[in-house]
Order: C-alpha cells, then sequence, then structure tokens
C-alpha cells in the first residue's frame, strides 16, 4: 500500500508551525553527524515516516529533505526518525552532562574515538597504556589524536578518503601503517 498525499497534506496544515520537514526513505540522503548539527540549529523538526510501499510521489514535494539512515529498508520510518532524534537532540546545549561530550566523540572532527579506558589500570594483564597516566596532557593529547586516525584508518577507512590530513596527521598514519605490517 502507498500512502496517500491527502492525509499528509492535513498532518502538515494542521501543525501550528512544523520548521523543517524531512521525510525518512531508502532513497534519501544518507543521514550523518554534519546533518544532525544542522538541525539541532533548527527551532523545529518535522518527521515523516515511510511504512508500506512508500509514499505518493507528491508527498516529496511537501518535504524540505529526504534522508535514509543506509542501504537497507527497514518496515517503517519510525525507528530511523528515533535514531535521527537521538543523534540530534544530544547535541542541544543541557542534554549531556559534559558540554564537551559531543566534540568530543566519534564523527565530531571526522574521525572516530580514540580508545577509552578507566579503572583498573590492569585488567588481567590488559593495561591502560602508560601514556594515558603519565600526567602529560600534551602526550595524552598527542596519543589520542593517533588512536583516533588509527581506529578511523582500520574500521572506516573511507571516512579518511574525504578528509585533508594534516602533514602530523600524515606522518602519524605512516607510522600506523607500519605497526600494523
Amino acid at each position: 500500500m502507498v500512502l496517500q498525499v491527502m492525509p499528509i497534506k492535513k498532518a502538515l496544515d494542521s501543525l501550528p508551525s512544523k520548521g523543517k520537514v524531512i521525510i525518512t526513505a531508502p532513497q534519501g540522503k544518507t543521514f550523518n553527524e554534519e546533518m544532525a548539527q544542522k538541525w539541532a540549529k533548527e527551532d523545529e523538526l518535522t518527521f515523516i515516516c515511510g511504512h508500506y510501499e512508500g509514499f505518493d510521489q507528491r508527498v516529496y514535494d511537501l518535504a524540505d529533505e529526504t534522508v535514509s539512515i543506509g542501504d537497507y529498508v527497514l518496515t517503517g520510518g519510525e525507528l530511523p526518525t528515533m535514531s535521527m532524534i537521538d543523534a540530534t537532540v544530544r547535541l542541544l546545549p543541557g542534554i549531556l552532562g559534559n558540554a564537551a561530550s559531543p566534540v568530543e566523540e566519534s564523527f565530531s572532527h571526522g574521525l572516530l574515538e580514540y580508545p577509552q579506558y578507566t579503572r583498573p589500570a590492569d585488567f588481567e594483564g590488559q593495561k591502560v597504556p602508560e601514556v594515558l597516566t603519565s600526567g602529560n596532557h600534551q602526550k595524552i593529547a598527542e596519543w589520542r589524536h593517533k588512536e583516533a586516525l588509527r581506529a578511523t584508518y582500520l574500521h572506516r577507512p573511507d571516512m579518511l578518503e574525504n578528509r585533508e590530513l594534516t602533514d602530523e596527521e600524515q606522518r602519524m598514519l605512516k607510522e600506523i601503517k607500519n605497526e600494523i605490517n
């Protein structure tokens, strides 16, 4: 069953204000952190969730954007919408306990996040890297940057294709490749 345009148009018209209107559908642009950051600056977002066989083509004319969460099809657009809302809302001031958290996490600088550790310093022979317990904040920052680069190279090399690496990052990446081989 294809969702009709008239009920969706009536629903949108019934809203006092709707802000940016977003349709969830497999043919949309793939959602990413950059979109979440832009949406977090909007006053309002309205999501139209796909279902069944999708929408009457004219529904797409009612939306500002059509967005997907990946190259697969779900039974409805509700789960993608919840994922996108969560990724967006967490960027709003006051949502997370630490205001720096969304800035330091994966994707915020075009790299995956570095590994993180807590107590104990030695768990069954697996030790926290010494640099992290050294107290040398510059060395810790360098280690984190290199390990974020390593995680991205190993798990999401596609993210590095669009990133302009600094000379220092190129040096680190060369070291990482040598360490792996």
